[in-house]
């Protein structure tokens, strides 16, 4: 929905919210009129209601407002006598219309010293738990999401099985574009395998304002653009076109920024014509071909424990004096060198054409950029909002997408000419700023190189922390990663565990807490 239709929204529901509870206020001694401002209308029912004023705040709040909304229709009922389960249940199932019923089919009576206090241990469960919901979602929804790496694209940095702390502040919170949905979830009912949402109404992209902007190298969480699955467990038997907020969550690395010159040469990212220098933390990943004399026994099972390698052997040829491996640092393949029984280590580079690599997937049609391939790329430019690009027919796949769907443009090309909105067009200026993302393994990543652009109102926020780290291969208690306990992603250096730190402080508390309580016994 645009602003201007959703400013229509509004007023109709305000004029539904006045019709259905004009007399309501009259009845609690205000002025009838006062039903009818907007805003103004939902302060003075708090102060009927007998809640507190801050309550109308929650109302304009995607998600949150979802919750609040049958809270404030049965707390209405209640303050004019209607406290009954059947008037509850009508209360909510008719989305607040029940009120209505009342307001002109009933004698309003309001009741001016209404208990507040919960009447009985369930009322009190429900209210206690009603608030934890919401104050979860809030946090959520605009703080902090947990997150969990599902795949080794990141492979160094974030291992699968990292449980992380996403910060949704950082880059601006994102105010949720899909208005009805379950809160606490992405885009399915878990175990279910449902969606979670309806895609209408819809609200326009708007994010807050954020302490940082990306920089090249930070590791960011975003919605994958060209996601067309049903939900996150069940692939797409056709295209799915979904909100943007509800598409799947994915983690790369940003390594472009709005407005640089990308290429990538042999598997090397260079920005702007310089090679991309990685954080410490950051260890690419290439496949290697490991050529052995054939006579000596190796355990690669030990070297790839020993050297933290996951993926391990991607292929052995048929003569068994060649194997591959899909994913070694410089390090590893360093130390590869010096095994005995291994005469070579060659790092594998793609040449192209490959298939599927951007931007070849938008039509399927014969590559416009000849011999690309995902080791050797470019250069291609990232779009920055306000920037503008000459168009014709050998630049346009690149930002084909960007035109009519991230930016929402009518694009036609007929013979070599292109029309956006109609109009005859030689160039195009970009409304928001685009992001290349791509995984540290770079041979096992579906990343920009083949899904392309990331839009600006994909991003969903910055991994800050590791709260648990879960080993799928290990036993026992060896299953738990104890080394990546309380680490932060980000940072200078190799990450460092504040497990010990969290369990002393908590500690700490617990004694401080029964010292505290032995304290204030004497004293009484």
């Amino acid at each position: 929905m645009t602003v201007y239709q959703w400013f229509v929204f509004f007023l109709i529901v305000q004029v539904i919210h006045f019709l259905g509870t004009w007399k309501l206020y009259v009845a609690a001694g205000r002025k009838n009129w006062e039903a009818a401002i907007p805003v103004y209308n939902a302060i003075v029912l708090m102060k009927i209601i007998g809640r507190p004023t801050w309550w109308t705040l929650l109302l304009f709040i995607p998600i949150i407002n979802l919750i609040m909304f049958p809270v404030i229709w049965v707390e209405t009922l209640r303050s004019f006598g209607k406290r009954s389960s059947l008037d509850t249940f009508l209360g909510i199932v008719t989305c607040g219309l029940y009120i209505l019923y009342v307001n002109y089919t009933q004698e309003l009576k309001y009741v001016t010293d209404r208990s507040l206090n919960p009447e009985n241990k369930t009322a009190d469960t429900v209210s206690s738990l009603l608030f934890a919901i919401i104050v979860a979602t809030l946090v959520h929804t605009y703080l902090i999401q947990p997150y969990t790496i599902p795949s080794s694209s990141l492979e160094k940095s974030l291992l699968v099985g990292d449980f992380l702390f996403v910060s949704k502040m950082n880059y601006g919170a994102r105010v949720p574009m899909t208005t009805v949905a379950l809160p606490m979830v992405h885009d399915s009912i878990p175990f279910a395998k449902i969606k979670s949402y309806l895609s209408w109404p819809e609200l326009p992209y708007f994010r807050f304002p954020g302490f940082e902007k990306i920089k090249n190298n930070d590791i960011v969480v975003f919605n994958w653009p060209r996601d067309t699955l049903f939900n996150m467990y069940i692939k797409a038997d056709k295209r799915y076109d979904k909100p943007i907020d509800k598409k799947t969550n994915y983690v790369k690395r940003c390594v472009g920024i709005p407005g640089d010159s990308l290429q990538i040469k042999d598997g090397i990212v260079f920005i702007n014509g310089k090679e991309l220098l990685v954080p410490e933390r950051a260890k690419p990943q290439y496949s290697y071909k490991l050529v052995l004399d054939g006579k000596t026994s190796i355990d690669f099972d030990y070297l790839f424990k020993d050297m933290n390698v996951t993926d391990g052997i991607n292929y052995v040829s048929t003569q068994k004096d060649t194997v591959g491996i899909t994913a070694l640092t410089f390090a590893n393949a360093a130390r590869m060198k010096n095994v005995p029984g291994i005469i070579n280590v060659i790092r594998e580079i793609r040449k192209g054409p490959e298939d599927g690599i951007f931007p070849d997937f938008q039509d399927g049609k014969p590559s416009v950029t000849n011999n690309w391939s995902c080791d050797n790329f470019g250069p291609i430019y990232i779009p920055q909002a306000g920037k503008t690009v000459a168009l014709n027919k050998e630049t346009l796949p690149f930002y084909k997408i960007i035109i009519n769907e991230y930016e929402g443009n009518k694009l036609e090309v007929v013979g070599n000419d292109i029309y956006i909105n109609d109009q005859k067009a030689t160039n195009y200026t970009f409304k928001q700023n685009y992001y290349w993302m791509m995984g540290d393994n770079r041979h096992n990543s579906l990343d920009a190189r083949y899904f392309g652009y990331t839009p600006e109102n994909h991003i969903v926020g910055k991994p800050v922390f590791i709260w648990m780290s879960w080993d799928t291969n290990g036993k026992g208690l060896g299953k738990i990663r104890w080394e990546r306990l309380f680490t932060t992603v980000d940072g200078d250096g190799q990450p460092q565990s504040y497990f010990k730190l969290f369990l002393l402080a908590l500690a700490a508390f617990f004694v401080g807490e029964y010292f505290w309580k032995k304290r204030k016994e004497k004293k009484a």
